[in-house]
């Protein structure tokens, strides 16, 4: 009866494990020459006081945005670059590093990774440190978020969880919540911008499907 017992949880424990699709990542990386590393590390120590040998972070939230960008192939053309170009000059005070950010889900709910999870992305002031990057094809209005950028964020969280302490899920949106706690390290009290990504509806509805990761409510 005891081997009987084993075999059937072990047969559902399987058929549980093959309903669920693989993840597939599609991998887009952007350039990462020393320039980029460099001005990575420069970012580092001038933003957050940190100085290490090689730009990597250890992850503990995830950030999630939306591009403005309208298409995957002009948002990689706008993160390819190391360096920030002109048309930024909005943010340049805060560094030459261009911003990016470590995933890109298209509209049809395709991943795309565009550096290591582990190397830094600069995409949420005073957070990059320690966050994941994920960019979504999307504006809000004319490109609203779609229900696969939805179940795509979902499964990558959920992948990006079952490998880092990740305590958090936010949207860019919400960044500012974090000001004033241990986890924020921007030095400049002024270098602040204002978002509205993604829409607080979409963020409600990603973080339902995440209540079994035990979530830390922000601050």
């Amino acid at each position: 009866m005891k081997k009987l017992l084993l075999c059937v949880m072990g047969l559902f424990m399987a058929t549980a494990h093959c309903s669920e699709p693989e993840l597939t990542i599609v991998q887009k990386p952007v350039q990462m020459n020393d320039t980029r590393t460099a001005l990575t590390l420069e970012y580092l120590k001038q933003r957050y006081d940190i100085e290490q040998d090689e730009p990597t972070i250890t992850p503990t939230m995830v950030v999630v945005h939306w591009t403005v960008i309208p298409t995957l192939e002009q948002t990689f053309a706008a993160f390819d670059p190391a360096e920030l170009p002109a048309a930024r000059d909005g943010i340049r005070s805060g560094g030459q590093l261009n911003v990016s950010s470590q995933f890109v889900i298209d509209r049809d709910g395709t991943i795309y990774q565009l550096l290591p999870e582990t190397y830094m992305a600069r995409h949420t002031i005073g957070l990059n440190y320690t966050a994941i990057g994920i960019e979504n094809i999307a504006d809000g209005k004319d490109l609203p978020m779609t229900d696969a950028q939805l179940e795509a964020n979902s499964r990558l969280i959920r992948y990006l969880a079952g490998k880092y302490p990740i305590e958090f899920v936010l949207g860019h949106s919400e960044y500012q919540a974090f000001k004033g706690t241990r986890w924020w390290k921007e030095r400049d009290a002024n270098y602040i911008t204002e978002k509205n990504d993604p829409d607080p509806e979409f963020m409600q509805r990603l973080r339902s499907q995440l209540t079994d990761l035990a979530l830390k409510p922000l601050p």
